[in-house]
């Protein structure tokens, strides 16, 4: 972590939640890219002014540069990629992006009716997380042929997909393990013992007007 004065050269704003799913990838995407931004962590119970005020909607990753406001955390990391991508992340064939939707569409939908279902009464939670092990079984099969989900080198979609596999996983690691999963729960594990995924987890206080910024990723 880089702590600089507020009066250095102005940075990109990244507003962020360091548990968000969404912002989890943009910060992958961000430290994969270089590009450093002035990071301000949040608490999503007690939102800042400024952050709300950049972008209503009050969902982080939100990024703010110059006059522009980035408010999808996929395009934060195009953003960020489209500036500098040195692993070839965007060098991905067009069926990934049908993976990275079904990740944010139907799977997302499973995912939080089975770890919240107490707000979902109307829905049957062991339904849904058969609906969400249909999609860890695609991607479990695609893995037992390759390294990673598009072949053999990681791509925007693996990397677009981890936080939330993560955090599918979490919501009942005994049950994720006896899955018959392997090559997806190695996938997994994998990522979260990476020092990428280490350097993306640092803990921030939340962000206060007048604090040094802290800019991410160190170099």
């Amino acid at each position: 972590m880089m702590r600089m004065s507020r009066h250095q050269n102005p940075l990109p704003v990244l507003w962020t939640f360091r548990r968000c799913p969404y912002a989890m990838r943009a910060r992958l995407a961000i430290a994969a890219s270089g590009c450093q931004v002035e990071l301000r962590e949040i608490l999503l119970k007690d939102k800042p002014a400024p952050f709300l005020a950049a972008s209503p909607k009050g969902t982080v990753p939100v990024v703010v540069t110059g006059d522009q406001v980035i408010e999808e955390s996929r395009d934060v990391m195009q953003w960020a990629l489209s500036q500098h991508d040195p692993e070839g992340w965007l060098d991905m064939p067009d069926n990934g992006h049908a993976l990275i939707d079904a990740c944010d569409g139907p799977f997302k939908q499973a995912l939080d009716h089975t770890k919240y279902a107490v707000r979902f009464p109307d829905r049957d939670e062991n339904l849904e997380r058969a609906k969400a092990l249909t999609h860890l079984q695609d991607w479990n099969d695609r893995l037992l042929r390759t390294a990673f989900l598009m072949g053999p080198r990681r791509t925007l979609a693996d990397m677009a997909i981890l936080p939330f596999v993560r955090q599918f996983a979490n919501t009942d690691r005994a049950w994720f393990d006896a899955q018959g999963l392997t090559a997806l729960t190695k996938w997994l594990d994998d990522f979260l013992l990476s020092d990428r995924f280490n350097a993306i987890m640092t803990k921030y206080t939340p962000w206060q007007d007048g604090q040094d910024r802290i800019v991410f990723p160190t170099q």
